[in-house]
């Protein structure tokens, strides 16, 4: 679980967001130097991920010339999510101030969601998404500027004119909460829903009649029940604290009439009486399930290989750091080997990467199949792979028979022949035979007797050992 940690623990990396803030506000082309060489980001309409950083300059600079005018950019919310020491999410809830009479992006809330990645000493954004009410995006846009002046006018005319006309205040309130793209809702101090905008069909299918006299969680799976019960628990410690809450934020999976589940951003807020005694609560959901996709794609690319769907050498290296920590609590052994294929050059001179991607993906197939449900698979680039063994034995003669056992597995089974599809075209197969041994080094560690660069530095010394008496063997490191 990422936890969360607050702006005050990283102030270089929230200055570095607030200036790219200023910079988006002041419209000023600076901001692109903060953007990766290798930066995605998806536009707002929510289907367009655009993968080219020209492309998406282009976007950026389309805006500015649309609303050169500086822009009002009002934060209430911020967080920081670390993926690794590498990798951070930052989180932001603001409104949007366009230099214009009036202004509908001024009354709806926009998350800007950023990945910083540590590059070399400095911090660079790779990707980012916006979310806002899905009426208001269109495709291709940075944000919806493009010609909001003329539609704000249309719609706050159109405002004015139902305003005249619905003198009872019921009708009035029913029009803007009907109207809505997000869920509005209420419910009492039971927890059970007395009143739920027609929103929720469109996004879940059920009509209101389904809801209305429901408790919340039915409107939940079982991980968003355990969701909400939290969020729950925390409004309830805060008020026996005598800390009352404003408004609670969370993200749960919510239920769909056809089965399917989607996500949704929750604001909740409670209803007091005079005394300050809740009565009840209301609040607002929007759908963001096309944001939680591109939340764990992200996280994806940070840490997995896109090849093998192993795990890549930045997750590895964290796991083997949880794999030392874990030794130094139980007093047992782990080991690392280096495991290093011998005869895949060949394979792709002749018959090119894409023939020795099907070897690749097959040999990490083969490595999961031939170690234990706890130990970790990694790919660390090219044709070399790494296998983490944690909580061997107390014993290191033990351990290392262990170790010995599954590093001679591992060698005879990717030994065996290869058979490989090279057809790149579905009309047919184009089945290759073939062979490819491995060169495997093992370092048996304990905790405090080596560092962790120390175990990757003489595992992979024993690999070259083994190829170096002839490959296709299984070295130990020894001092």
């Amino acid at each position: 679980m990422v936890t969360n940690i607050s702006s005050g623990s990283n102030p270089d990396l929230r200055a570095l967001f607030d200036s790219y803030i200023e910079l988006y506000a002041s419209r000023n082309e600076q901001l692109i130097n903060l953007l990766s060489d290798d930066f995605s980001g998806f536009t707002v309409g929510g289907s367009t991920l655009v993968t080219e950083r020209n492309e998406w300059i282009r976007i950026l600079l389309k805006d500015f010339a649309e609303v050169p005018e500086r822009i009002g950019i009002e934060i209430y919310d911020f967080s920081m999510q670390p993926l690794s020491d590498q990798i951070v999410l930052v989180s932001a809830f603001f409104t949007i101030q366009l230099p214009t009479k009036d202004d509908l992006l001024s009354h709806e809330v926009v998350r800007q969601v950023l990945t910083f990645r540590r590059e070399g000493e400095a911090w660079k954004v790779v990707h980012a998404s916006q979310s806002i009410p899905s009426h208001m995006a269109r495709e291709g846009e940075a944000f919806p500027l493009s010609n909001l002046q003329a539609r704000n006018q249309i719609l706050e005319a159109l405002v004015a004119e139902r305003t005249r006309e619905l003198n009872d205040r019921e009708a009035f309130y029913r029009l803007l909460t009907e109207d809505t793209m997000d869920v509005i809702w209420r419910a009492d101090k039971n927890l059970y829903i007395t009143y739920i905008s027609p929103s929720d069909e469109r996004l879940r299918g059920f009509k209101a009649g389904e809801v209305v006299g429901k408790h919340v969680f039915e409107l939940f799976n079982e991980e968003g029940v355990a969701i909400v019960t939290e969020a729950l628990r925390q409004r309830l410690e805060s008020e026996r604290a005598g800390k009352p809450l404003g408004f609670v934020n969370f993200e749960a999976p919510h239920r769909c009439k056809d089965g399917s589940v989607i996500w949704g951003e929750v604001f909740s807020k409670a209803v007091r009486d005079p005394d300050g005694v809740i009565i009840g609560y209301h609040g607002i959901t929007r759908e963001n399930t096309k944001r939680k996709e591109m939340e764990k794609h992200v996280q994806r690319m940070a840490f997995y290989d896109a090849l093998t769907n192993l795990p890549n050498r930045r997750l590895f290296v964290d796991r083997l750091e949880q794999a030392l920590f874990a030794s130094k609590r139980s007093g047992r052994y782990g080991a690392l080997m280096f495991v290093d294929l011998d005869n895949f050059k060949p394979l792709n001179d002749q018959y090119g990467h894409y023939a020795g991607d099907l070897l690749l993906v097959e040999a990490a197939g083969r490595l999961k199949s031939s170690v234990r449900e706890m130990d970790s698979v990694a790919r660390f680039g090219g044709d070399e792979f790494v296998v983490l063994l944690s909580e061997l034995t107390n014993d290191l003669g033990t351990s290392t028979e262990i170790a010995g056992t599954i590093a001679e597995k591992i060698r005879v089974r990717l030994s065996d022949c290869y058979s490989l599809n090279i057809a790149e075209a579905e009309a047919e197969e184009q089945m290759l035979g073939y062979r490819c041994s491995a060169s495997i080094g093992v370092f048996v560690f304990l905790d405090h007797e080596v560092s962790l660069e120390d175990i990757l530095k003489y595992a992979d010394k024993a690999m070259y050992q083994a190829k170096e008496a002839g490959r296709n063997r299984v070295f130990f490191y020894s001092k």
